[in-house]
């Protein structure tokens, strides 16, 4: 049985290997995941992976957000696949073609996530950058139909935003996973920060969110295992 530490996954948005090692140390037995983005993966590359492995039950969610034309997001995957990690993930994008060969190129050893629509990105980001009015008046709608191409690519599942989850959990089963970013505990909602379609950790599990990726709530705390667990009794209090 899921604890409900296991739900949180902290993201690794450090500029440093050496400050992300010190999270990974501090925080390996509050969280599930430990979220590997772009910035530190460029620095510190496999090796911040197998720290992490190496640290302890926390597993890795590699967020490279993979965009790309198919034959060289498939090659990608097949290098990722080799790290020991549970997700990986590829933008939607324009085609389910690049969603497919990222899901080949795993080779059934990391569970491929879709990101939809990101949560820093508003109705007026999606006017100006060219789409439909039916999808940037009702951006629910967009996120629909991005998680359905990953659906169709045999994705496991998709990033989006916990407004989103329970839509996705309805449309396509509660199997399909969602991991949702924008979580922000109801203490540190006064903060002012670039995520513009938020949710509660309660909030995000009560509709259906299998993974919440938490980052300033408990990277800024001034003590962070603290804020960790403060999370995780909220996620306990309803699953």
């Amino acid at each position: 049985m899921r604890q409900a530490k296991d739900y949180i996954v902290f993201p690794l948005d450090v500029s440093s290997a050496d400050e992300a090692k010190s999270f990974v140390e501090l925080l390996a037995d509050h969280v599930g995941l430990f979220k590997v983005g772009l910035e530190l993966f460029i620095r510190s590359g496999p090796d911040i992976v197998r720290f992490i492995n190496a640290a302890g039950t926390a597993g890795v969610f590699l967020d490279l957000k993979l965009h790309d034309i198919p034959a060289t997001v498939s090659r990608a995957m097949a290098g990722i696949a080799e790290l020991e990690i549970q997700f990986a993930t590829v933008h939607c994008g324009e085609t389910t073609k690049m969603l497919e060969a990222a899901v080949n190129g795993s080779r059934g050893r990391v569970q491929i996530l879709g990101v939809t629509v990101l949560t820093s990105v508003t109705a007026e980001d999606v006017r100006t950058a060219g789409y439909r009015p039916d999808f940037y008046q009702n951006l629910s709608a967009l996120v629909l139909q991005k998680a359905g191409m990953a659906r169709t690519a045999g994705c496991a599942g998709v990033v989006c935003s916990g407004l989103e989850t329970a839509m996705i959990k309805a449309h396509f089963g509660t199997e399909f996973i969602t991991v949702t970013p924008g979580i922000r505990p109801p203490w540190s909602l006064g903060e002012k920060d670039d995520q513009k379609r938020i949710t509660t950790p309660a909030q995000a599990v009560q509709n259906g969110s299998d993974y919440l990726v938490i980052g300033r709530p408990i990277r800024d705390a001034s003590d962070s295992p603290a804020a960790a667990a403060r999370i995780a009794e909220e996620i306990a209090s309803v699953i």
